[in-house]
């Protein structure tokens, strides 16, 4: 089968490596600042002169291409050190979150099977099975540098995601796969020498590589300082404002704890000029409201599985694109494509037909670590003929603009009352609704059935009956949420988003679970 005209983006030439590109950035601009965090500040020639040292002290250590190393570094100036000093000498760099359980964390490193684990001075001291060195210590390393790896097929990260077996796994990057991204990404926000960056995601969720490496890449001013330090809204937007920030990337979770937090106002008195989302659906009223808050911003919908390195599709969003009341998905970038595809595995292109979404083309996961059927199963190439084809889990349409519409993950879309309900589509018409500052949808058990519950955080004399009311006229019956609960907030996942684990444990309720018998909808994954 090929693909229908319109659905494969015009190829293009690779673009440069992300380390040769930086090294090349200190070799025009050595004293250029860089990156910095609240304790230290970097040129490029600082960066990439300590990146060398580390590299030189990795390879000491028997780190070398095809490695791995873990990196139990937080967001910080030294994260960025370890990445890029990895990458030089062609061992795959792997974030270990700093707030995962211990089990988590030592089967991941066990999976991962690194040659040393490097951590930095603000990493909690952890028991981890593999050897661990100070990313201080690395940087004393004396001599020449060595050669820097060049191999675009070499693994530059792995990331470990769940999903629906609950085992971490890991999903491996290629650096041709990285740079392509990374370039993409810059090109469309037109990131140059004087964008300058607040990194707020965590390093552990390649979310974050959407603002780090793009920046850097393009030769702009990025500052990484500790989550803890800016995860309030106040200490955020004092960060925006201290260090004249002009680009910020992050969830639309995060964007609800501005707007309930009654923040998204102070947008106005910053230096924003463009403000990327991506991780979770995003909802027309969430946008409307950014540009309430400063008319001027540039806003970006970034979508991607992380086998699919970081976002294959980033769309500046237009009024006029929110008229039909939700927020599309842009096209595929250069050298990708996307294809829709039924049941039956025929490739749909008619307007408004929910499909599987598969992702072809250069950007690609190398694959699962260790796990070659898993991959097999995801990877496909029997469903375009010639091409391999990502199997995303997601669920996405063609509006009748030609625009692609994430409709939500296929285990997201339930058989609710005898009828197939988007939980996304519930989240996104709640949140219209005039004092409503943010929502969520969720199933859980109802007594042996799938019930749809929806969290709500409300302004202050807002009741869950005036709210009822409002949504049955927005909602068919079908897609009315069974219980409807208003919270303080919705708490936020490591990864920056809704924790709907939590939300379900706080109400008493029990999150659902496909019976025995398979005649039910499947319990949703983590994309």
């Amino acid at each position: 089968m090929t693909a229908p005209t319109g659905y494969l983006s015009e190829s293009s030439v690779d673009p440069p490596d992300v380390l040769f590109t930086i090294i090349t950035h200190a070799e025009r601009w050595p004293s250029r600042s860089c990156v910095a965090d609240l304790e230290r500040e970097l040129s490029y020639g600082d960066l990439v002169g300590e990146a060398g040292r580390v590299a030189g002290g990795l390879s000491d250590l028997g780190a070398s291409q095809g490695s791995r190393v873990a990196l139990f570094v937080g967001n910080s100036v030294d994260f960025v050190v370890a990445a890029l000093a990895c990458m030089w000498i062609g061992a795959a760099f792997v974030p270990i979150s700093l707030s995962d359980p211990p089990e988590r964390r030592s089967s991941i490193v066990a999976d991962c099977d690194p040659v040393v684990v490097v951590r930095a001075g603000r990493s909690p001291e952890a028991a981890l099975p593999a050897p661990v060195v100070n990313l201080g210590v690395l940087a004393t390393w004396a001599g020449e540098p060595p050669p820097v790896a060049s191999d675009p097929g070499l693994v530059a990260y792995c990331i470990y995601t769940s999903g629906t077996t609950g085992a971490p796994k890991g999903v491996m990057i290629s650096r041709s796969a990285f740079s392509t991204s990374v370039a993409a990404i810059g090109t469309t926000q037109k990131n140059d020498e004087t964008s300058r960056a607040l990194c707020v995601s965590p390093v552990h969720f390649d979310g974050s590589f959407s603002l780090i490496f793009p920046t850097l890449y393009f030769g702009g001013y990025l500052v990484i300082p500790d989550r803890e330090s800016i995860s309030f809204p106040r200490s955020y937007f004092n960060a925006l404002r201290r260090h004249e920030i002009n680009t910020v990337s992050f969830s639309p979770s995060f964007l609800r704890l501005l707007m309930t937090a009654g923040s998204l106002k102070s947008l106005g008195d910053t230096n924003v000029e463009v403000l990327a989302l991506g991780g979770e659906a995003l909802s027309s009223s969430e946008v409307r409201s950014i540009w309430e808050a400063k008319p001027s911003i540039r806003v970006f919908n970034r979508y991607g599985p992380t086998e699919t390195t970081i976002s294959v599709s980033d769309l500046e969003l237009a009024p006029d694109m929110l008229a039909d009341g939700y927020v599309p998905i842009g096209p595929p970038h250069p050298g990708s494509s996307f294809h829709l595809v039924s049941g039956d595995g025929c490739l749909v292109s008619d307007v408004d037909e929910p499909a599987a979404l598969y992702v072809g083309g250069s950007q690609l996961m190398t694959g699962y670590l260790g796990a070659p059927e898993l991959t097999s199963s995801v990877l496909r190439s029997d469903v375009v003929a010639g091409q391999v084809l990502y199997k995303t889990g997601d669920l996405v349409r063609l509006d009748r603009h030609g625009r692609y519409v994430f409709v939500g993950r296929a285990d997201n879309v339930v058989k609710h009352r005898g009828v197939r309900v988007s939980l996304v589509e519930i989240s996104e018409q709640l949140s219209r609704i005039e004092g409503v500052l943010a929502a969520t949808a969720s199933t859980f058990d109802d007594d042996g059935s799938l019930g749809v519950a929806a969290f709500i955080v409300a302004e202050p004399g807002a009741s869950p009956l005036q709210i009822r009311d409002r949504a049955a006229d927005l909602l068919p019956a079908a897609m009315l949420p069974d219980r409807l609960l208003l919270v303080e907030e919705l708490p936020l996942t490591t990864s920056s988003k809704v924790d709907e684990s939590r939300l379900l444990a706080h109400a008493g309720m029990s999150p659902w679970a496909q019976p025995s018998t398979g005649a039910a909808t499947p319990p949703r994954a983590d994309p």
